[in-house]
């Protein structure tokens, strides 16, 4: 079961977010925290403390998961998130606020999730369940990462790995995945460098792919493509020997 932190300046707010995830049969404990500083003290007493260490969940300072707030006087949501990231085992965090215009920022932070206010109950219960099937997946599977989505004014998080190939559209891209396709405020180019180590390489200006996703690989008069699903995408000269490379690699 979960061990959360909530931390909202607003206490209305934080009063109806502890009681919704206090009523659910997932969440153990759920503390509250009217500010990043007094989180802060929280987990620094948690950590003192030492609780959590026989349970091999969450991080060492005995917290699973933070829901956290994004505007809050002093030091902010984001600020706090990228604290917690240096810790040597973070807890994961889920950020709920009534701002839609930072899911980028929670996509580089590795959120979880990003609740909008008002907090609907099922909505929450959705992002409490993705929270505890990461804390209880085993320490072999590593964490896969998300990138938010905007669909009909939600933010959902996809999967990386449910992405086929990618496909430039000025500052933006346009995800391609197993159920469809979404367009990001981010450019390939990020994605090219973020996503290297996650076997996504470039075959052409406007295409980023997964290579395992590839089929086939077709040479016809001097022209390369590859056969991703039902999509055939040009490869570019420049990106086409690399390629080979790669696709030969992996089958040895």
């Amino acid at each position: 079961m979960l061990r959360v932190l909530a931390v909202d300046d607003e206490a209305p707010a934080l009063g109806e977010l502890l009681y919704l995830l206090r009523a659910d049969a997932r969440v153990r404990s759920a503390e509250g925290a009217g500010d990043a500083t007094e989180a802060l003290r929280r987990i620094g007493r948690a950590l003192e403390s030492g609780q959590g260490a026989d349970e091999g969940t969450g991080g060492p300072d005995g917290i699973d998961v933070v829901f956290l707030d994004i505007h809050m006087p002093g030091l902010g949501g984001l600020d706090l998130a990228r604290l917690l990231g240096g810790f040597a085992r973070p807890p994961l965090i889920v950020f709920v606020t009534a701002h839609e215009g930072f899911a980028v920022q929670a996509f580089d932070l590795k959120a979880v999730d990003y609740v909008l206010k008002p907090v609907r109950r099922e909505r929450l219960a959705e992002a409490v369940r993705r929270v505890h099937e990461l804390v209880h997946a085993t320490a072999q599977t590593p964490t896969p990462e998300q990138i938010p989505v905007e669909l009909g004014g939600v933010t959902r998080f996809v999967s990386v790995d449910t992405i086929a190939y990618v496909e430039a559209h000025g500052d933006y891209a346009r995800l391609h995945t197993d159920h469809g396709s979404h367009l990001v405020r981010i450019p390939l180019s990020a994605l090219e460098e973020r996503w290297a180590a996650r076997g996504f390489v470039r075959v052409h200006r406007s295409h980023l792919v997964a290579l395992a996703r590839i089929d086939e690989l077709r040479l016809d008069g001097g022209t390369t493509s590859v056969r991703v699903g039902d999509a055939e995408l040009a490869v570019s000269r420049r990106h086409a020997r690399h390629l080979r490379d790669l696709l030969m690699r992996r089958a040895l």
